[in-house]
């Protein structure tokens, strides 16, 4: 899907929070000619305790006042939108969107491709979800490989990652684990307590899924945790190749304009919008982003 579009596209990117601006964070050196309009409804957080309808409503909301700015591509960067509202999004705009759990599943299957090129396998399902892998699998290669998914309990429930890496041939694995938004905007991105509770949601998961080579961070606050991730993988002797769906989401929106990705000069423009308090998007969202935000709007999306 390329767009056609000025040498300036403008690019919506919406969350129900600060998460997403990881996702932008990756944006914006791979399109630096765009300009982005980002809106964090953070009136309305977390999404994750609202019903699929209501999730819906909002996300919709948010989605046209984007597009009505002028947005030409629209990111979906939380994970409970676009499990739970991505068709109803897409249907309610003219123009492309994309959320962020197809990119992070195809960005897991190139790995898994590339951690086992050998890989030949048929899949084997029950009530339509991977649950083994038989038929053509190569000799070395007697067990269930799993992509570990990290996420949130909402996110988890929806099981869309689950659908989207079946859809691919791929087993899933989701661990919900509610305990890490929470420690990431607390910052306590290297805090002894994160890594204690990160090797328990681990050492939980690896046990459920030993086979587990590739793990898919399924939440956009979680790319802030990587050290930490990897650190904790390492004392438990369990190394995984990590996939940043947020980086994966980015590279999907750069593939829509090949003619501006990194190349063309220019320095990428951000247009900031939250829902409630200003002062705290501005000190939060900057350490999501990676630099300062001078300037966030407020908006008042009703209920």
């Amino acid at each position: 899907m390329t767009i056609p579009t000025p040498k300036s596209p403008i690019i919506g990117v919406f969350d129900s929070g600060f998460g997403g601006l990881t996702v932008l964070r990756a944006l914006l050196p791979l399109i630096p000619a765009a300009h982005y309009l980002y809106l964090g409804d953070t009136a309305r957080l977390p999404y994750g305790s609202k019903s699929r309808e209501t999730i819906a409503r909002y996300a919709v909301s948010s989605a046209k006042f984007l597009h009505q700015q002028g947005a030409e591509l629209l990111v979906i960067a939380c994970n409970t939108a676009t499990a739970l509202a991505l068709e109803d999004i897409q249907q309610a705009l003219p123009i492309p969107v994309i959320g962020v759990v197809e990119p992070g599943a195809q960005a897991a299957l190139t790995a898994n491709k590339e951690l086992d090129p050998a890989q030949n396998w048929v899949p084997h399902l029950r009530d339509g979800l991977i649950v083994a892998k038989v038929g053509e699998a190569p000799q070395h290669s007697n067990k269930v490989d799993h992509v570990l998914v990290l996420a949130t309990a909402a996110t988890v429930q929806s099981r869309a990652y689950t659908r989207a890496l079946n859809l691919l041939g791929l087993a899933a694995h989701e661990k919900a684990c509610p305990l890490l938004v929470p420690l990431v905007e607390e910052g306590w991105i290297n805090h002894p307590v994160t890594d204690d509770v990160l090797k328990i949601y681990f050492t939980e998961a690896l046990t459920a899924a030993p086979a587990t080579q590739t793990l898919l961070l399924g939440c956009t606050h979680y790319p802030l945790l990587q050290p930490a991730i990897q650190r904790v993988l390492a004392s438990l002797g369990h190394p995984l190749t990590i996939i940043d769906s947020a980086h994966a989401t980015a590279n999907a929106v750069a593939a829509c304009f090949p003619h501006l990705i990194t190349t063309t000069i220019g320095e990428p423009t951000c247009t900031f919008y939250a829902t409630d308090s200003i002062e705290k998007f501005q000190h939060l969202g900057s350490n999501f982003l990676g630099q300062p935000l001078k300037e966030v709007h407020l908006l008042d999306l009703g209920g």
